[in-house]
């Protein structure tokens, strides 16, 4: 394969430098950095000449014309693989991409343990009301700590929506260090699979009516976009607390906000939001029972290093013509096999 031969590009950022090193060590691997702010008439021809996008997974960091739909991808003909850096991927269109035989890849399993450490240390900092006393002390003099009683998490439940790769660590975790029970609510897993992942399955309205946190890990999607909504947060009981470290938009932050306002839910930790980071006027800020979070679950020195490490590598083994572990779009790879072909003269698989 002749040099420079194969075209990466990102936009802005990549997870970590060490996604540079790996593939700047490939002769035959160009890679190109656009910036948001990049005119036309320099990241045209790197748009046209790619077979590679490793796009940023947080929609609100990235420019929306290089956000993956049927625009950019009329702008891109020789693209055949859509890298997302993180588990999540919302720039991206995958039907798209899926019709443009574009084969679209995350790197889910790299953050798993920073984004369960963050989902626990949430439970403890609502549960035993540090975030309060914090907020108290600098607030006010001769604080009554009889007025700050939390609770322990010791055998208390917490039900995990979404037992994957974040959910079931935080099963172990849950488990392991407090003997807690866990319910899980996932419908693409069997009850067996969830039973060996640490959960008992059940269906979504039980697992809320009985936990004492409720944990999201589940990737958003069309099923899931606002599957918490008013009524599911009614059926939360009033001591529990909400806890979210997946996507904004699986929970309706309208119904949230009414439903600590009833006190319908002892509070809520937050990782994800609608519009990111959020403005510091938002109103599910104003409450000293929300822990907040600008989507930094899984924004750790060793969780992104992992990151950039597995996209490189998942990437080349792409470029030579491998079958990726972590497809998006499965259902695309005999148009998308054909086009690899055309590209490079040889079948993937």
């Amino acid at each position: 394969m002749s040099v420079n031969s194969k075209r990466v590009f990102y936009v802005k950022y990549l997870a970590n430098p060490i996604y540079v090193d790996i593939l700047k060590a490939r002769p035959d691997v160009r890679l190109d950095r656009i910036e948001n702010e990049s005119p036309e008439d320099f990241y045209a021809p790197i748009l046209s000449a790619a077979h590679v996008y490793q796009i940023g997974a947080a929609r609100d960091e990235l420019a929306p014309h290089f956000h993956v739909d049927a625009a950019l991808l009329k702008r891109t003909p020789n693209l055949l693989l859509v890298s997302s850096n993180g588990a999540g991927f919302d720039p991206v269109d995958v039907e798209a991409c899926t019709a443009a035989g574009v084969l679209v890849v995350n790197q889910s399993g790299g953050n798993a343990h920073s984004v369960a450490e963050h989902a626990l240390a949430m439970m403890l900092t609502l549960s035993k009301r540090i975030i309060q006393s914090d907020r108290k002390l600098r607030r006010e003099a001769n604080v009554n700590r009889n007025e700050l009683v939390g609770n322990e998490i010791e055998h208390k439940t917490v039900g995990i929506i979404g037992l994957g790769n974040v959910g079931r660590r935080i099963a172990a975790l849950c488990k392991g260090l407090f003997g807690m029970k866990v319910l899980a609510y996932d419908p693409y897993l069997s009850a067996d699979v969830m039973a060996e992942r640490g959960g008992e399955k059940v269906e979504l309205d039980e697992l809320l009516r009985r936990a004492d946190f409720v944990s999201i890990s589940c990737p958003l999607d069309k099923k899931s976009r606002n599957m918490i909504s008013t009524r599911e947060f009614a059926l939360m009981q009033p001591h529990a607390y909400f806890i979210t470290t997946a996507r904004g938009f699986i929970h309706d932050e309208d119904a949230l906000l009414q439903a600590l306002r009833d006190k319908r839910i002892a509070g809520a930790g937050l990782d994800v939001w609608s519009k990111e980071p959020p403005p510091p006027e938002h109103p599910l800020l104003q409450f000293d029972n929300v822990l907040a979070s600008p989507h930094t679950a899984g924004v750790t020195i060793e969780a992104r290093q992992n990151m950039g490490r597995i996209a490189a590598e998942q990437v080349l083994d792409t470029l030579d013509g491998k079958r990726p572990p972590r497809i998006i779009n499965p259902e695309v790879w005999p148009h998308y096999a054909e086009r690899f072909k055309q590209a490079f003269g040889v079948t993937p698989g």
